[in-house]
């Protein structure tokens, strides 16, 4: 990386530990700091506004950007596929913009296998795992067998926090907020990696 070039970094976090509210009071307060859109196959549910929560395509669409070497990194998740766009990401990165990837720890592990440790890695969790359920609940997007299918690789996912640089515990939003903006800020300032 060069000093001229934005930063990459990859939030992951549990369904409803909430990486996509903290993040959103990120984006508003640092104008140099963009989110890059995944791109799924999944159908767009209640609320979830195409371009900004995701670029929603057809599985035959998905598959010919994967052929073409589009995404920098994609995955299947719950049965249907995730990426992350290489160009956009490459073009803010570029000029000079930090870049945020929120996906899961698959999507994760990917980047840290094709990019090492280049990227700034940074694992959300709620402080106890019965939160989850409650905040899933709460938001009325999944059912009850989703709701369960999430909190089955919950699990799994938390095995994977030592792979992160930074850990947040989302008890306080506030807190946990100033955590995320302590940890952009401590990297731009970093010498070295």
């Amino acid at each position: 990386m060069t000093k001229n070039q934005g930063r990459l970094f990859v939030i992951s976090a549990p369904s409803g530990a909430g990486k996509t509210t903290l993040v959103d009071k990120l984006l508003k307060l640092c104008p140099n700091v963009v989110r890059s859109v995944s791109m799924t196959t999944r159908l767009i549910r209640k609320g979830e506004i195409a371009g900004q929560d995701y670029i929603y395509v057809s599985k035959e669409k998905f598959q010919s950007i994967i052929k073409a070497n589009g995404f920098l990194e994609y995955a299947k998740v719950f049965d249907n596929y995730y990426g992350s766009p290489k160009k956009f990401i490459a073009t803010q990165l570029k000029q000079q913009k930090d870049v945020i990837l929120t996906i899961d720890v698959q999507g994760a592990m990917n980047i840290k296998k094709i990019m090492g440790d280049k990227p700034v890695f940074i694992f959300i969790l709620p402080p106890k795992f019965a939160d989850l359920k409650k905040r899933l609940l709460k938001r009325k997007t999944d059912s009850a067998k989703e709701i369960a299918y999430r909190l089955k690789a919950a699990k799994q996912e938390i095995k994977c926090v030592k792979d992160y640089d930074y850990l947040i515990i989302n008890d306080d939003i506030k807190i946990a907020y100033q955590q995320l903006l302590a940890i952009f800020i401590s990297t731009k300032c970093r010498i070295g990696k």
